[in-house]
This record gives structure tokens, sequence and C-alpha cells, in this order.
């Protein structure tokens, strides 16, 4: 910090000096540069032509002053000043560096603090001696708060911005469309008239097959039952519609080359044929549940109804043991079961599962041990079976 005030006892020369332009210290080095955007607030804020203000700080002392390689703007609007401050300068006020091409983030983030368009933000760093990098397409006319959420590379705290002509990952945009309540077929178009790529070309027919009602998987697999209900919707082949998910930046599970007449049932959650469908669960698999109540439903056997949606992604866990036939009673504990396969089953699982259930524990152990499940505790389990609880 320099704590020298110059010698001159002109107001102005004192305010030019002083840092915060208010007259007092701390003051400018005149052994270090001037920023150019010291010299654009100071006139902003003085009522100065710029070129007036460099003259003064030449007087004063300062002999390296930043300037533009173009001619001095005749003036400057205090209005000016917000685009002026660089946007990565988290902790300190820092002014945007001449020397350097404006990122393209500051262009949309001053434009989104200012409700200026990006082009009308691009025209007036231009004005004021900036050059911008990219090709020199023109931007966006419209102003739009989301565009700086729509060149990140990545979400989360540690955002990481694409700059002029560099690409934005696919699943990114999906991410982004989400957040910014947009269709991805806009937010993909908004990404390319910003100046950035894509590895993809946005296509309107893309919104069938990103529309989620009630699934929510922006962020993982799209499920088998989403792919053929598309492709039963709009005509398109199930390898096609996850060729093109894949596309756009999803990893997609396998599908059928042809749907068997059961497929929309045993894919859907509440088994009923329509979304929300089943997820992918790549941590414990399967719930044995689902399988048994899709064979009471279908018709088909436990086996075969798991051997189907194995081919389709959804596996057992290995644990897991099926019964021949389908059971209601099963299908009835294994509702109150909040326990994985992964996960060990002890005594106050099993008696919570016997009080639902007025079954008796030691039959609850013995049907939970029979279907795969670990009971690892050395218990005795009582015959008696309790009154029903509410669940």
């Amino acid at each position: 910090m320099y704590d020298t005030a110059p010698e001159s006892q002109d107001p102005d020369d004192l305010r030019t000096a002083s840092r915060e332009l208010n007259g007092r210290g701390p003051w400018l080095d005149p052994a270090e540069q001037v920023p150019y955007g010291h010299v654009l607030h100071a006139a902003a804020v003085l009522g100065h032509a710029p070129a007036d203000v460099v003259a003064r700080l030449t007087a004063l002392g300062h002999a390296d002053v930043q300037l533009t390689e173009g001619p001095l703007p005749d003036r400057v609007e205090p209005g000016d000043i917000t685009l002026l401050r660089d946007i990565t300068a988290e902790y300190r006020r820092t002014w945007l560096d001449v020397g350097e091409p404006v990122p393209l983030r500051q262009i949309l983030e001053r434009g989104s603090l200012t409700d200026w368009s990006p082009a009308d933000v691009a025209r007036r760093l231009t004005a004021l001696g900036y050059r911008l990098g990219g090709s020199g397409r023109p931007l966006p006319e419209t102003p739009d708060r989301g565009d700086a959420l729509l060149i990140t590379r990545n979400s989360g705290r540690y955002r990481q911005w694409a700059d002029w002509g560099e690409e934005v990952p696919a699943y990114r945009v999906m991410e982004a469309a989400w957040e910014t309540r947009r269709s991805p077929y806009a937010a993909a178009t908004r990404v390319l008239a910003l100046g950035l790529r894509l590895p993809y070309t946005p296509d309107p027919s893309d919104e069938p097959l990103l529309a989620s009602p009630g699934g929510g998987w922006y962020y993982w697999t799209p499920p088998v039952g989403h792919i053929l209900e598309v492709a039963r919707r709009t005509g398109r082949t199930p390898a096609d519609v996850a060729a093109r998910l894949t596309e756009l930046g999803y990893s997609t599970p396998p599908v059928p080359d042809t749907p068997e007449a059961d497929d929309f049932v045993l894919l859907s959650e509440e088994l009923d044929g329509r979304g929300p469908w089943l997820a992918q669960n790549a941590v414990v698999g399967l719930a044995m549940r689902h399988v048994l109540r899709g064979a009471l439903i279908t018709g088909r056997g436990p086996a075969d109804v798991a051997e189907r949606l194995a081919t389709m992604g959804h596996w057992l866990h290995g644990n897991a043991i099926l019964p021949e036939v389908a059971d209601e009673a099963d299908v009835r504990l294994l509702a109150t079961v909040d326990r994985s396969y992964l996960d060990n089953v002890h005594l106050e699982h099993v008696l919570r599962s016997a009080s639902l259930t007025g079954r008796s524990p030691a039959d609850v152990a013995a049907r939970l041990t029979a279907l795969g499940y670990q009971l690892p505790d050395k218990v005795d389990y009582p015959e008696i079976r309790g009154s029903l609880a509410t669940a």
C-alpha cells in the first residue's frame, strides 16, 4: 500500500491519484503501472475525458499508464464502471486488463447485472478500447440472465467457464437447461449463438427424447422405459433413440430391438405400463419385490421376469434368491423391508416386519433367509405372532 500523497493541492489531482478516487490514501504508486480501468473510472467519476486523466496522471509523476491500442474514448459514463470490474476477481477490486481479449464470461455476467444484451456489452467495451476474443461473430441482441450458466463446463461450487470458440460438453447443456428452466434445444441454440461449439447439432426433434415428466433423470442414465416410450410415440427405433441420447451426452442402457408386450409394464415403477420409469440401480441392483409383483401382474414366472429385465440393464444382486413362484405374501413381506442385499438384516428389522405383517419373527427370519437376505445375528426368533401394527 502506497501512503505518500501527491504534492499538488488541486482536489481533482488528489482524487485522480487516490485508488478510491476520494482524495485520500491509499494512493497510486508512481513506480507501478496505472491500470487502464483506473483511467476510465476517474474519467467517469470526475467528469473528465480519459485523455485529460492521462495527462493529469503523467504530470503527477505516473510515467507508466496502461492505455488501449486504439484511440481513447471521448467520454466514460458512470454505468460503464460495472462493465470494467474483472468478474474473476473474487476478493478485491480488479480492473479488466485492456491488454488481453475480454473473456466471454465477463460479457455475459456483466450483462446479467445490467440487463444489457451480450451485443450491447460487447459494443460498449469495444468503444471503451477493449478488444474481444472469438471470430467477430455477432453476439445475441437479446439479454438473458441465464447466459453465464450456459457456458459453464461443470456444475457445483468450483465452476469453470468456456471461452470464445470453445466446446461446451453435451451433458452440461442438459444440466444448464434444467438449471435455467428452458428446453435443452433452446439452451443448445443459445450456446451456439454465444459463439461456442457443441459436440452435436441441436434438433427440435430432440425435445421428446429429453422430456421426462415425473422422471427427473437429467443427471442419470435415461430409463429403458423412457427410450421405448419415445420410440413408440415417435416411430423411431429404440436403437435410434438410444444413439441420439448418446450423442446428447448420456450413457444409455441396453435396449431391445423389438420390445415385448410386457416390457412397458415391467419397466414402469408402478407396473402400470407408464412413467415414471424404473431407474437403473448400479449399486444394489433391482428390487426383488418389483420382480415378484411383475410376475404376478404379467403371469410370468419370477425367473422369466428377472431374465427379461436383466437384458435391459436391471439385474438382481448376486445374493438374491428368486422363488420359483411369486407369492403375494412375499410381496407384502418385502414391502416392510428397508434393507438392500448389501445390508445385514438384524433383530430389530425382523421384529418390525413381523409386527407389520402379523407373522412370527421366526417365520419372517426364515423367509428372508430363503430369499437371500443375510441375518448374521445368533438369535432364537420366537414362533409367536404379534398383533398387526399400523404401518
